[in-house]
């Protein structure tokens, strides 16, 4: 007996935890929608403040808010703008030290009434630190004392209790997001900037530019124009790059000799010829601040025969040489 695939959907559209999981998903997605038409004046007044702080945004909440609260400060300290958190109980026990009055300090929690973000905002008044609540009652004890007020719109928790935080945290954690990438624009973060705090990785390799894999100074294999094939040979050998860069009078890259070069060429007179009879002139090259991926994708194109090295060129002058296993090593992809 076959099933057709409009008979499986069916199931699966009726499957009771289905059901469950999209209304979840509904309510959460609902809520982001209104969130993103109630952003206000405060919204801006909050970035002012983050903008401004010559410290660290201080990201505190207690509980579910708390974790949401330790993403935050992540994202923020990965996007250009330090942060970090603080929990609340901590803070009433000697960690409120950590509070400067250069900083500025952002409090998570949904019913703003959470007793131990008490003293942190008692704090914040004190030393006159700005303040800035994100919170889902405006009338609330973190709302009224806020210097900038981010409401969080009322729709009812996606649980079917109504009781534990789903659709409040989600809404909290992307206005902390929105938050971080508005302030990203503001300081035209980009995406060299970024690689300095993500050099690990898929994404750190993926960032990394030319400039920081290759090998310059003695260790090019060069040669000027007119050279002896028989001094060409032993300069691939000691470089171990399979070739050799030709120069040109005023240092620039005239040509260059690969692997494939010497098999072309190979014969009993290669050692009586000079490096100009054997070179592939206007050879593929590469600029210092070209991503390293680019310069892996150019090497591996079969347009340009796999080749393995590329020069590294600045006004025509050969500055230094890349090969495709320094971009492996480094992890670029």
């Amino acid at each position: 007996m076959t099933i057709s695939k409009e008979a499986v959907t069916a199931r699966v559209d009726e499957n009771p935890d289905i059901v469950a999981a999209r209304k979840v998903l509904k309510v959460e997605a609902e809520a982001l929608l209104q969130l993103q038409g109630d952003l206000d004046a405060e919204f801006v007044k909050a970035l002012d403040y983050i903008f401004a702080a010559k410290g660290r945004v201080i990201v505190s909440g207690m509980g579910k808010s708390g974790h949401i609260g330790n993403k935050i400060a992540a994202t923020f300290a990965s996007t250009g703008t330090p942060a970090q958190f603080v929990h609340p109980a901590e803070a009433s026990h000697g960690d409120l030290g950590m509070i400067t009055n250069n900083d500025v300090v952002l409090c998570l929690s949904n019913s703003g009434g959470t007793k131990e973000l008490s003293d942190i905002i008692a704090y914040t008044r004190r030393f006159h630190i700005p303040l800035i609540a994100i919170v889902g009652k405006a009338n609330s004890t973190l709302g009224r004392r806020a210097d900038a007020l981010l409401l969080l719109p009322e729709v009812p928790e996606a649980c079917p209790m109504g009781l534990a935080p789903t659709t409040s945290t989600t809404a909290t954690l992307a206005l902390g997001d929105a938050l971080a990438v508005a302030l990203l624009a503001r300081r035209g973060f980009n995406a060299e900037k970024y690689r300095v705090f993500h050099p690990g990785g898929k994404l750190g390799g993926s960032l990394v530019k030319v400039e920081d894999l290759m090998h310059t100074g003695d260790a090019m294999p060069l040669v000027p124009e007119g050279t002896p094939m028989s001094e060409a040979l032993i300069e691939i050998s000691a470089k171990s790059f399979g070739c050799v860069g030709i120069l040109a009078e005023g240092q620039s890259l005239a040509g260059i000799i690969t692997d494939g070069d010497l098999r072309r060429h190979m014969g009993a007179d290669l050692l009586e010829k000079s490096v100009n009879d054997v070179m592939t002139r206007n050879p593929q090259t590469i600029s210092a601040h070209a991503l390293a991926g680019e310069a892996l994708a150019q090497m591996n194109s079969t347009g340009f025969n796999g080749i393995t090295c590329l020069f590294v060129v600045d006004n025509k002058k050969a500055t230094g040489i890349i090969s495709v296993h320094d971009c492996l090593r480094s992890g670029v992809m």
